[in-house]
């Protein structure tokens, strides 16, 4: 039986409340209707996002022509909001939320031919993709009126202190309250104080099954058992709630669940957006991070590993091997590798530590002062770059056409240490005998190499005259100093370019087509040949396929018609996204690039017979670009058997290559992970005027921001990047930002919203902490206790406030008696409607991973297995990844391109950028994602079964099971009696498979339920 929506929906509305989220009707006078978590406050995310990437794009692509400062071209400025918003000859250039009708974005992606901008030269596809971002946001822009030369702003530092995030933290005084009768511990007091002020009263105590699914779900994010709700609910001896909290924090879900939070921060991930790049070996700091949550190790500890753990002493083997993973964190960002321009690479990897590291550690958003000084905080440039000279010291990638991430071998004890050794021993001598072999094939075929080239043709060939799509050296981009050349006419164009035979592994020259549609096309390559050429250059292809390099002899004639050579077919989407990179890394002899052809698979034969021959010559090898020397006929004839006597690989050099290849293959793997490491040159780091990498400024010693420095900072050492100090510095007790943060950040994940709402910006544009006093107390508190989070996050939940029902309570004013006198009492609903007192508990959505573990849970699939990586063997781009797996939801791989499902339906966190409060939705596609997404509905088949194998008497008890497993409840009568009568109605046939239908279209109700997906 298919499944009926109306049915499902029907039980889903009586089930768990759906009707809440649909219907505006009243809910009885005797049940207070639970509440919602207010609304996010705004923050300045979308203003950080244009002072950090959009502003600077600005200026150095568009003012030039769009500006009030110069001739302004089709009307348009682009220097203030009502610049853009008003337009130019054509209009609006932007439309906020739609990129895809905005002519701004039109003009950046370069589609359009004759609308395109900058004119010049195309911009990145990052940058592009920062435009459309910006654009999504809703375009947010500060600028306002006419964007002349503003006055240059003066930050002072004294002055900058007296914001309350600067300020030391000092333990305040517990306020006295007249309600002495309400609070259980200290942060009850400071809660009562400030209702009490506002003439509130609290709402009443949670019962005892809605507090234990809320503390399961906030400390191990899976719901608790009938059993478990039981024992608790009759467990009236003293200490209860203490017996349950402490239970919860030791198990090993624990970490599970709190690591999770901790990676939303960390902004990680298993792959990069830019071709599905895979790190495969992230997920050693992710199991890192469940780990230190599980030993509860000290989080200024936690923060040391992080930024510097490969620079720490280590007692032993474990603790050396668990710090140089923990510093991971400063890897695991979103990169471009394919960036030619590498010190702009390098910086912008740097910007993006440092935005990682300010965010999550400190509050702040430093990299808004990497073009300018922070235009709000008090952070000069100066100190973006005293910081950024610590991090650019320290090396995340390996430098190349397309940089690569570093993976370093893992320490090892010294047993598991000799069989990997004698293991690279045996490899090393394999690779050294195929050298020595390479070698003398070389020797032996280079007095052949003129008169093999000598059957190459000497012509020049208009590009416009070849078939298919012709990219010639021209339009190449170049990176590094290529020598032109007309010397060997044998070429494609105007000519062809060479490296010279210097510069080794800085040089790139990259062809960009413009593919007139999407699919498959041969690849071919154009070079002039000669015997001075290098002997394996590397040209790879960039396609939707992937990426793939393949090594190019430029000393043999190039086999197709004496001009080109096959590089394969590959997959190509329309437009400029794919490309072809020629480096000169790792060549001896000069590199030659000319010309770069695409040709649509179902043309490649026409093509080849319509190619242009010429009669043969052969270059001499004097000099890198000797004049082509005429052969005669004979010569020729010699040359040509002689090339195909010596195309063939010796024998015995194929069997070493096939030996190496499975001794690497099948012996033991010395284990890696991702992580930094120390530059070799220390140096300290010049500011860059408006970020531009190739407009140095003065150069600025390595050092920390200013505005959270008080007293001696630690001396930077001279022989190190710096990273040890800055750990230091960040886990200082004298910090003022590191401890309050955190502090603010459990507030934040056990209530749904933080003391101070802005998670990731303690800034002057982000919000002020509702109770003040509270978070320096919870600060100092927390710092005290050795900086462990499992202790702060017990005296919170054991708080009477934490405990609260989440039942608005209405009434209308009056004065009530206390121990000191009567007290004026108010409307809490109208005096803090955003519940910013606490005066309620929040009722909160589940988080994606919750959602998911559960409906594995009730379904008998979820697996508990804790620890190591979870991508698939073979995997080596994440695009169209398929998440089969049945683990917790925090060991599915994260993956950029190829998030589950589910995670985008239900607000799983960016895993780009650091997310210390996730956006959480409430819309129509999560409650039809529950009843119709197939993994759902397979789930609920699962879990019908195993409900049917229970021995339950009757349908009433397989329901009030259900209900138990599912909303940690029983049914109320109402409730059961719909679920009955929808049971035979749907289950009314004689064959099991009608009767588990019928119960998986009920589980599926359930889940689609508000009271599955919701905590009270």
């Amino acid at each position: 039986m298919r499944l009926k929506i109306h049915s499902v929906l029907a039980v889903s509305v009586l089930l768990g409340g759906l009707a809440r989220a649909t219907t505006a009707a009243a809910a009885p006078a005797s049940a207070p209707a639970p509440a919602l978590a207010p609304a996010a406050a705004p923050d300045a995310a979308g203003l950080e996002f244009f002072e950090k990437r959009i502003r600077p794009l600005l200026a150095e692509h568009c003012y030039e022509c769009h500006s009030a400062e110069k001739k302004t071209k089709g009307g348009l400025r682009l220097d203030s909001r009502d610049g853009w918003a008003r337009g130019g000859d054509s209009g609006p250039a932007v439309m906020p939320g739609n990129p895809d009708d905005s002519p701004l974005i039109k003009a950046v992606r370069y589609r359009d031919k004759d609308f395109r901008m900058p004119p010049k030269r195309k911009l990145s596809d990052e940058q592009i993709a920062d435009f459309e971002r910006w654009v999504k946001l809703g375009a947010p822009d500060p600028r306002s009126g006419v964007a002349g030369v503003p006055a240059k702003r003066t930050i002072n530092v004294a002055e900058g202190r007296k914001h309350w995030a600067y300020q030391p933290v000092a333990a305040p005084a517990l306020p006295a309250v007249a309600d002495t009768a309400w609070p259980r511990n200290e942060i009850d007091r400071f809660i009562r104080a400030r209702q009490e002020a506002k003439g509130i009263r609290p709402g009443p105590d949670a019962d005892r099954v809605t507090l234990i699914r809320r503390l399961s779900y906030d400390l191990i994010g899976l719901p608790p058992t009938p059993a478990e709700i039981d024992a608790f609910v009759n467990d009236r001896a003293a200490g209860a709630d203490e017996r349950l909290v402490d239970r919860l924090l030791a198990s090993p879900h624990f970490g599970e669940r709190w690591g999770r939070h901790w990676l939303d921060v960390a902004r990680f991930a298993e792959s990069l957006t830019l071709r599905g790049f895979v790190l495969k070996e992230a997920w050693r700091y992710r199991d890192y991070v469940i780990e230190s949550f599980n030993q509860d190790r000290p989080f200024d500890r936690f923060v040391r590993e992080q930024v510097a753990g490969d620079l720490l002493p280590a007692a032993s083997l474990a603790e050396r091997r668990r710090q140089v993973v923990g510093t991971a964190f400063l890897a695991v960002g979103n990169h471009n590798l394919e960036e030619q321009d590498k010190k702009q690479l390098v910086m912008d990897v740097v910007d993006e530590q440092l935005d990682a590291i300010g965010k999550a550690f400190l509050g702040q958003t430093i990299g808004c002062a990497r073009c300018h000084d922070h235009k709000f905080d008090p952070i000069p440039t100066r100190d973006y770059y005293a910081l950024a000279g610590i991090l650019k010291n320290a090396k995340t990638l390996e430098h190349a056409n397309v940089s690569k991430w570093l993976e370093l071998p893992l320490p090892v004890d010294p047993d598991a240490e000799k069989p990997l050794q004698k293991h690279d021993a045996a490899i090393a001598e394999l690779q050294a005998r195929i050298k020595e072999a390479k070698d003398a094939a070389a020797k032996t075929t280079a007095a052949l190499v003129p008169a093999k080239n000598a059957l190459a043709p000497a012509s020049v060939i208009a590009p416009e005259k070849l078939p298919g799509i012709v990219v010639d050296d021209p339009r190449a981009k170049r990176v590094g100093e290529w020598t032109e050349s007309k010397t060997v006419r044998n070429f494609i164009g105007a000519g062809y370019i060479h490296d010279d035979n210097t510069g080794k592994g800085r040089k790139t020259v990259t062809f960009i087509p413009e593919l007139p549609r999407a699919g498959r096309y041969e690849v071919r390559l154009a070079y002039v040949p000669g015997s001075n050429r290098a002997a394996e250059v590397p040209v790879t292809v960039f396609s939707a396929d992937g990426e793939k390099t393949v090594r190019i002899d430029q000393r043999q004639s190039p086999p197709i018609d004496g001009h080109f050579v096959s590089l394969g077919q590959h997959r190509f989407e329309a437009g400029t996204q794919g490309f072809v990179m020629i480096s000169n890394e790792g060549t001896t002899g000069n590199v030659i690039a000319d010309a770069v052809q695409f040709l649509p698979a179902d043309a490649v034969e026409t093509a080849t017979a319509n190619t242009p021959a010429a009669p043969a010559v052969a270059p001499a090898a004097t000099a890198p670009d000797a004049p082509a020397v005429p052969l005669t006929a004979a010569q020729a004839a010699a040359a040509k058997k002689a090339a195909k006597k010596n195309q063939a690989k010796p024998a015995d050099l194929k069997q070493l290559e096939a030996e190496l290849k499975k001794l690497t293959e099948s012996g033991p793997k010395r284990p890696l992970y991702l992580s930094v490491k120390e530059e070799e040159k220390i140096e300290d780091t010049f500011i860059h005027i408006r970020g531009l990498v190739a407009n140095p400024g003065e150069k600025v010693p390595r050092g920390f921001l200013q505005v959270a420095t008080y007293g001696q900072p630690p001396a930077v050492s001279a022989t190190e990047s710096g990273r040890r100090e800055l750990a230091e510095w960040l886990a200082s007790p004298a910090n003022p930002l590191t401890a309050r943060v955190m502090a603010n950040r459990v507030w934040h994940w056990l209530f749904g919203t933080g003391l101070v709402r802005t998670t990731d910006n303690f800034g002057t544009t982000g919000e002020a902490p509702s109770h003040p006093e509270l978070l320096d107390h919870l600060t100092a508190r927390f710092v005290a206790n050795g900086w462990s989070v499992k202790k702060l996050v017990r005296e919170i939940v054991l708080s009477r406030t934490y405990q609260l029902s989440s039942a608005e309570l209405h009434v209308a004013a009056a004065t009530s008696a206390t121990a000191t006198g009567t007290t004026a009492q108010l409307d809490p609903a109208s005096v803090d409607p955003e519940n910013r007192l606490f005066w309620h508990a929040n009722r909160r959505r589940l988080d994606a991973e919750s959602i998911r573990d559960t409906v594995l849970l009730l379904s008998g699939q979820l697996q508990l297995e804790a620890g190591g990586s979870t991508i698939k063997a073979g995997t080596a781009a994440d695009y169209g990844y398929k998440h089969t797996d049945t683990r917790r939801s925090v060991y599915s791989p994260v993956l950029r391109n190829s998030l589950p499902d589910l995670f985008d339906v239900f607000d799983f966190a960016d895993p780009s950028m650091v997310t210390g409060r996730r956006n959480v939705s409430t819309v129509a596609p999560q409650a039809l994602f529950l009843m119709n997404h197939p993994f759902v509905m397979e789930q609920a088949q699962l879990a019908a079964k195993r409900l049917l194998a229970e021995p339950l008497p009757d349908d009433a008890a397989r329901v009030a099971r259900a209900s138990r497993l599912a909303l940690g409840r029983p049914p109320s009568a109402g409730e059961l009696q719909i679920a009955t009568r929808f049971l035979p109605a749907e289950s009314a046939g004689t064959t099991e498979a009608a009767r588990l239908n019928g119960w998986a279209q009920f589980y599926q109700a359930l889940f689609a339920s508000l009271d599955f997906r919701y905590v009270d």
